[in-house]
């Protein structure tokens, strides 16, 4: 058994976190932190967990609980990271971070898309991208894994394997992409509360998103292409799910059959990728560490379109996570985690 700890484990990714460490044959949850909810049980705040959790209560962090643990998942606000991780370091073997603080290569991005510099610059080339499909060989065994967003987990798996292809162009794809609530977060704010989100859609970030350079940065180092895209984040009334539509100009004649059979031989083997020429929906995806994929060639428009679904906070969020937790841990990274939705 692996001994687990879950820094942030308050929020709806550490919640997620929690769920799947449960049915991990391989994991015991050791520590539960929760700043803003130590001392409260873990069923109080999430009932779901109490089977699994019964009376342990989140704990304040201190560097101290993670002597004698063997990874550590970071499922904090961005920002809260690049303070923890270099004490860390040496403490434990493994750690996997959920937020933004490490996923992009140049430091220099951050100021421009997170508003502030990046406090441990240093430490970004250490840290592994930690989407398997594209980047496995580099997660196994690692030491640091930055685990990508889940706008981009999205819309890279789509687009990376007709980029690497070379059957569409690098410049000009539009990602229009919607997600449930939750992909906000716990916290309350004033446009996910019930009556901002209920009966509503909207687009947000508009041209600024914190999500559009991860998205360029994770393809391009794919497909080896400098790729450019403009992301359009929309909030969907639903709990869960994302559901990405990209459209990209084809670099030569193509056919649907074409683009699905790229998108087929790319993933072909891959434990978590659908591909097929159903159309993706974030319920097929419910609870699920799989993305499902398909494309279309429009000859009237010659557009390339391209759609993915997953749920957020599983391929999203956590369940990635668990994913490159078994790559690091040299475990089978499909331990503990479902390729299959839930239905209804």
């Amino acid at each position: 058994m692996h001994r687990i700890a879950i820094v942030g484990a308050s929020g709806f990714t550490g919640a997620e976190l929690l769920r799947i460490s449960a049915g991990h044959p391989e994991f015991e949850v050791v520590v539960a932190t929760g700043d803003t909810q130590a001392g409260n049980m873990i069923a109080d705040l999430y009932p779901s967990l109490a089977a699994a959790y019964g009376d342990t209560r989140f704990v304040s962090y201190t560097d101290d609980l993670l002597d004698n643990v063997d990874l550590v998942f970071l499922g904090l606000p961005h920002g809260a990271s690049q303070s923890l991780v270099p004490a860390m370091r040496g403490r434990v073997e493994h750690v996997v971070d959920l937020a933004a603080d490490f996923r992009l290569d140049d430091a220099t991005l951050y100021p421009i898309w997170y508003g502030e510099p990046h406090t441990a610059p240093d430490l970004l080339d250490e840290f592994t991208y930690g989407l398997p499909e594209l980047f496995r060989d580099q997660i196994m065994g690692a030491e640091l894994v930055a685990a990508p967003g889940c706008y981009v987990t999205t819309a890279s798996l789509a687009l990376a394997p007709l980029l690497a292809a070379s059957v569409i162009d690098p410049t000009g794809i539009v990602v229009d992409a919607a997600s449930g609530v939750s992909g906000a977060g716990r916290a309350a704010k004033p446009n996910t509360t019930f009556c901002s989100a209920d009966e509503n859609f909207t687009a947000y970030g508009l041209l600024t998103h914190r999500h559009t350079p991860e998205i360029e940065m994770a393809v391009s180092k794919h497909s080896g292409l400098d790729a450019q895209v403009i992301f359009t984040p929309h909030l969907a009334p639903m709990n869960r799910g994302i559901l990405a539509t990209c459209y990209a100009r084809p670099t030569s004649d193509i056919t649907t059959d074409d683009a699905i059979g790229c998108l087929a031989d790319a993933y072909d083997g891959e434990p978590f990728v659908v591909v097929s020429e159903r159309i993706p929906s974030t319920k097929a995806t419910l609870g699920s560490n799989s993305v499902h994929i398909t494309a279309r060639v429009d000859d009237r428009t010659g557009w390339v379109v391209v759609i993915a679904a997953i749920d957020n906070l599983v391929k999203g969020a956590s369940g990635q996570a668990v994913q490159c937790a078994n790559l690091a841990l040299g475990l089978d990274e499909t331990t503990g985690l479902s390729s299959c939705g839930l239905y209804p």
